[in-house]
This record gives C-alpha cells, structure tokens and sequence, in this order.
C-alpha cells in the first residue's frame, strides 16, 4: 500500500464523507474512490459501507485505521527528522507557558534558539481554566504543563521544573501570624473555585479537595483570572496553594506567600499532541533533558508581599 493511499484511507476514516476528504487532499472524488476500490481489493473486504446519506468503517476497516494511524504519524515525523537534519533545523516552534514561567525556563529556550538559530521560537499564554484546548487546536505545538496529564491524545515529555507548593495568604490571615502552614490547614478554610471546569486530577495536582486526614477542601468565590484570584486572596476569603514561581514573580499588596509543612512537590513538564511531534518539538525537549536540574535545585525562601 503506497503512502498517499494510506492517507487517503485515513482522511476519509476521519472525514466519513468523500467530498470532504477530496477538498482536503486537493483531489478529485474520483481518485479517493480509486484508492478505496484498490485498497478492499488488496485486503479483500470491504472497509467502508456506503450509503446515499452516510459513509460509515467496516469492522475491518476500523481495524485497519487502528493499526495504520500510529505507524503513519511515526512514518511522518522520521521523514521530517530526515528532512530537516539534512537541511538544518527550520520552521517556527510555539511554547505556550503559563504566567511567568516563559522566564523560569529562559535558560532551556536559549539552549534551543542557540543550538537551532535558523528556528523562530514564539510563546502564547496557556490559561489554567483551558489548558488542553491550544494543544488540541494547534495555536500552540508545546505547552509547559504541571503534571501529571492523563489525556489519551497527548504526550508527556521531559520534566523541566519540580518544587514544593506554597500558599497564598492575605498578611493578616491566621496562618500568615504562624509564618507556616499544613496541607491539612486547608480543612479549615476556603479555596478559590475555578470559572471554567477543569480535569479533576489536575486540579487535585495543585489544590486537592480533601486534607491528609481525609477532610473535605470546601471551594469558595468563583475565580476566572489570576487577578481575581489575587484580589480575592488579599481580602482574605480564601487560601490558595501555589507554584513556587508564584512568591517569585507577583508580589501583591497585602499578599504573604507561606512554606507548607511536608507539601506536595509539583512538577512542570513539556506536553504535546502525539498526532503533531515534529522535529522541532524533539529538539526542545532534548534541549530540556540536556539542561534537567537536579530535583528542587531551582527552589528559594518564601518571598513575602511588599
């Protein structure tokens, strides 16, 4: 089975329509319809069912798209490592970070743009109401997520930073008079709750809804950006578990970042679409492995507010 056939199977296992897979080729109705005739001849069976209102896979057929589609994608990028080790690293990479974390990794970026000078690298904020959403769309090729990420469709790649939490208190909060908190100290107060769902598990990663003791982390006022989250902080409704890189770069009037007794280390890791690696995202991520730090060297005091 040539390569063009191949994607032409796929495309129309994708689309279930031969009109729209021919407009996405860039061929006639009538070379996809070729394509699919010789391809049931080689297997002998049908793959598609065909009626005058829908185009459905056969049993068989969604087998096959089954076993073709990872050894295509892997086809695919060995063809454009070669291509583009033969040429000389090109093309435009975008990494989505979140706040200020575009900083914290200056140095792995930098290892990118000097080893690939001829690679444009851009950067897009991803917010942590939508996290997968400029992945899935592809408005972004990486995304600097904190793990861990369990969706089917996307890849985890290297490790770039891991710290402990932190909490986010007002100055006169009881907990900022005792300089220090617990994860079970959250019993005992309220937290933000996110506008826009998000997955659970990830949510749990960064502010988990029971206590160690098993008592229930009751959400409070909705929050639909970091400054809500700030000013709601600063009022002293609520406590709000943070990344370490939070106490580094936004300070806040009346806003006292706390170290957490026994706190859960969270850890940032490049993410992608498996359907979509490229050369370009190997070589961010190899740039991220060569320049791995050792396990919380990159963590500092507690910064407090101004």
């Amino acid at each position: 089975m040539e390569l063009r056939d191949i994607e032409i199977f796929l495309t129309l296992a994708e689309e279930l329509h031969f009109g729209r897979t021919a407009t996405r080729l860039h061929v006639s109705q009538a070379r996809i319809s070729q394509s699919i005739a010789k391809q049931e001849r080689r297997v002998g069976a049908a793959l598609f069912e065909r009626t005058s209102r829908r185009v459905t896979l056969t049993p068989i057929g969604a087998r096959l798209r089954d076993d073709l589609a990872i050894s295509y994608q892997g086809i695919l990028t060995a063809i454009d490592t070669a291509t583009t080790t033969a040429r000389g690293m090109h093309g435009t990479l975008t990494l989505g970070t979140m706040g200020a974390l575009a900083q914290a990794v200056a140095d792995i970026t930098g290892l990118f743009r000097a080893r690939h000078p001829r690679c444009e690298l851009r950067f897009r904020e991803v917010h942590v109401a939508d996290p997968f959403t400029p992945l899935r769309t592809g408005e972004v090729d990486v995304a600097l997520l904190w793990t861990p990420v369990t969706e089917p469709d996307l890849t985890v790649g290297p490790v770039l930073r891991a710290a402990p939490i932190m909490f986010m208190v007002a100055n006169d909060h009881p907990l900022a008079r005792k300089g220090e908190a617990s994860m079970e100290d959250l019993g005992d107060y309220l937290v933000p709750q996110t506008a826009t769902p998000i997955p659970r598990y990830w949510e749990e990663a960064l502010v988990p809804f029971h206590t160690p003791t098993g008592r229930e982390v009751r959400r409070g006022p909705t929050v639909a950006t970091w400054q809500e989250v700030l000013t709601v902080v600063a009022a002293g409704t609520v406590v709000q578990p943070v990344q370490v890189e939070a106490s580094r770069y936004y300070s806040w009037p009346g806003i006292t970042y706390l170290p957490v007794r026994a706190a859960p280390t969270c850890s940032w890791a490049l993410v992608w679409r498996t359907a979509a690696h490229t050369a370009l995202i190997a070589a961010l991520a190899q740039a991220a492995h060569d320049r791995r730090p050792a396990p919380n060297s990159n963590l500092s005091g507690p910064a407090q507010s101004q």
